[in-house]
């Protein structure tokens, strides 16, 4: 991202007269400068790379803080002798994605206890007396599904980004290096040189925006399948918080 973006500005310095430093650079840079077809090229190959770091950085921060509010709940969720206690602290631990899993299951759980339970236990279902019994553990299982299902769409919002970038930005790059080489045998054509003074510059400057497009798209493709690997991890460790709240529900009100 940060040689694209340098890339970039030293590209609209030289569009404008300004003073980039010298160097063999220097000359395919004016010759970018004044292409309007590379300029359009680097411009969405950076976007691409723009907006991939923020969700690979955004991602990052809260797929860690996720984990480690999950560790926090799964602590409270095993030592706690009742489903309010752990209501409690959900509000403060409302990243992990089992919150949401047992938000929903405590919700349909108690939704069926109250429905069952004698009228003098209807404000407390969990009492040591008078407990009611669970009507249906297979809607308590559809309802930890639904809510497993609406967590990992939130896990995977915008990853997808990522393998666009990475499919995308090669050929975008690759358009912009087909582009360049077609200017550069046409200039040939008009001077009648095959000097390689002649040719090098502009065959250089039509392997940049292949070499923009890897830069964009290979980092593209590393914290795709890191990140990809970590829903992977979030998605198990769901399934296995499911199976757990079912077997306390089912050994304590069936």
């Amino acid at each position: 991202m940060r040689t694209l973006g340098s890339l970039w500005l030293a590209l609209q310095l030289q569009a404008q007269g300004g003073v980039v430093p010298e160097g063999p650079g220097s000359v395919i840079l004016s010759s970018i400068a004044h292409s309007k077809v590379s300029q359009l090229v680097l411009f969405v190959l950076a976007v691409f790379s723009i907006v991939s770091w923020s969700i690979i950085l955004y991602k990052w921060w809260t797929f860690g803080r996720a984990a480690r509010q999950s560790t926090q709940f799964l602590d409270v969720f095993r030592r706690s002798s009742k489903f309010s206690e752990v209501q409690a602290v959900c509000r403060s631990l409302d990243q992990s994605p089992l919150v949401g899993l047992f938000q929903s299951g405590y919700t349909e759980l108690t939704a069926q206890l109250r429905q069952n339970a004698p009228a003098d236990v209807q404000s407390n279902p969990h009492g040591p007396s008078g407990r009611p019994t669970l009507k249906s553990v297979t809607a308590v299982d559809r309802a930890l599904l639904r809510a497993s299902a609406v967590e990992l769409n939130k896990l995977e919002r915008r990853i997808p980004f990522l393998a666009t970038t990475a499919s995308i930005s090669p050929f975008v790059g690759l358009f912009g290096t087909v582009w360049g080489i077609m200017t550069a045998f046409a200039s040939i054509g008009q001077t009648g040189s095959t000097n390689l003074g002649v040719v090098a510059p502009g065959i250089a400057e039509a392997l940049i925006t292949t070499a923009a497009g890897l830069a964009a798209a290979i980092p593209a493709v590393f914290f795709y399948n890191q990140l990809s690997q970590r829903v992977k991890l979030f998605a198990t460790d769901m399934d296995d918080f499911a199976l757990e709240f079912l077997n306390i529900s089912e050994r304590n009100f069936t």
